[in-house]
């Protein structure tokens, strides 16, 4: 039986690659030092990796108190039986309260692995964490926990939204989406405790040996980081069309991206998808073009600073999410929009 009260602080993965912080990892400090204060506790990195320690002072201007350091030959690439043994490691010796891990490919294989060896519950593709009570609402009969970690994720296919916890067991665990918290301003400068731990590694059977790394060349942009999207749906009508979106996108210097949909009709790359199963995005302007508005399509981009829809359905859903609306037929409204832009643009330069 745990003895939760054992269980004390706030700890993120730090997931690297190639001896690089992934941006999720800043995320998660952002979040843990929010969940952190009702708990009066410190946030943790761990830092998992082969030459890695030059690593921990970002962690520490990102808003790590402490980074504890796994260094071994064996993890110099990702692989799952290294790296679970080694972050299992990690939380049966310093005991957790909370333990986040960002939903990358990575963090989708290592945390539900993790997890079952340290016998706790895992909630997957978070897109709000909480310090609250729970349950949520007083239940006669039933005793309500406070403190808790209240993980917040779509379900059924985005139509509702579940709040789930974890409060019998430690630590409490979650894999967060990417992109849908924010990063603390960095403070230069600021040193974090380092504590280097290593349990051992033992080659066993499930260790899988990397024959070869073959890294994806993508000429396209991580849409996660533009100020000004340019997306489209089914209603633009064919992979052709995107030309016209593209223009647009050329001329305020933004990005194009997508719906589903057209990633399920092999008309753009996963890479472009906005939405719940694509990612998050949070620019300061949002072209909708031909999108219909899918709850599933909102949820990853409701956080647009300006959200400019433009359909020829006035009943859209997509209309309701957004700023400014436009209801016409795109293939006339977005040349006419690029034209006004390019000319508005060339007199200022005039």
């Amino acid at each position: 039986m745990q003895n939760i009260e054992e269980y004390k602080g706030v700890f993120v993965f730090a997931q690297q690659v190639d001896n690089k912080v992934s941006g999720i990892a800043y995320e998660l400090l952002g979040k843990a030092k929010e969940l952190a204060a009702p708990l009066e506790t410190q946030v943790t990195a761990v830092l998992i990796g082969y030459n890695v320690k030059n690593l921990a002072d970002s962690l520490a201007e990102y808003g790590a108190d402490r980074v504890i350091v796994v260094d071994d030959k064996e993890l110099e690439v990702y692989r799952t039986e290294p790296y679970a043994h080694a972050l299992s490691s990690v939380i049966n010796e310093f005991k957790p309260e909370i333990m986040l891990v960002g939903a990358t490919a990575i963090g989708r294989d290592l945390g539900p692995t993790v997890s079952a060896r340290v016998a706790t519950g895992l909630t997957a593709d978070c897109t709000v964490l909480d310090i609250g009570d729970f349950p949520l609402n007083p239940i006669p009969g039933q005793e309500q926990k406070h403190n808790q970690l209240l993980m917040t994720r779509p379900a059924f296919g985005g139509n509702t939204i579940a709040t789930i916890a974890c409060p019998n067991n430690r630590p409490q665990m979650a894999t967060v989406r990417p992109g849908v918290m924010q990063k603390i301003d960095p403070v230069k400068g600021v040193k974090a405790e380092i504590i280097e731990y290593n349990p051992g590694f033992e080659v066993n059977d499930k260790y899988v040996e990397i024959k070869e790394v073959v890294k994806a060349l993508s000429n396209i942009g991580d849409i996660m980081d533009a100020k000004i999207l340019v997306s489209g749906g089914r209603g633009v009508g064919s992979p052709e069309n995107f030309k016209i979106l593209e223009e647009l996108a050329e001329v305020v210097g933004g990005m194009v991206s997508c719906s589903r949909a057209v990633v399920d009709s092999g008309w753009k790359p996963k890479d472009m998808q906005v939405g719940q199963t694509g990612k998050t995005v949070r620019p300061n302007v949002y072209f909708a073009i031909g999108i219909s508005g899918a709850i599933q399509h909102v949820a990853g981009m409701e956080e647009s600073d300006v959200i400019i829809a433009i359909n020829k359905d006035e009943d859209a859903p997509i209309f309701d999410v957004a700023d400014y609306g436009i209801v016409g037929d795109l293939n006339k409204v977005v040349p006419a929009l690029t034209a006004r832009l390019k000319a508005e643009l060339a007199a200022k330069e005039a």
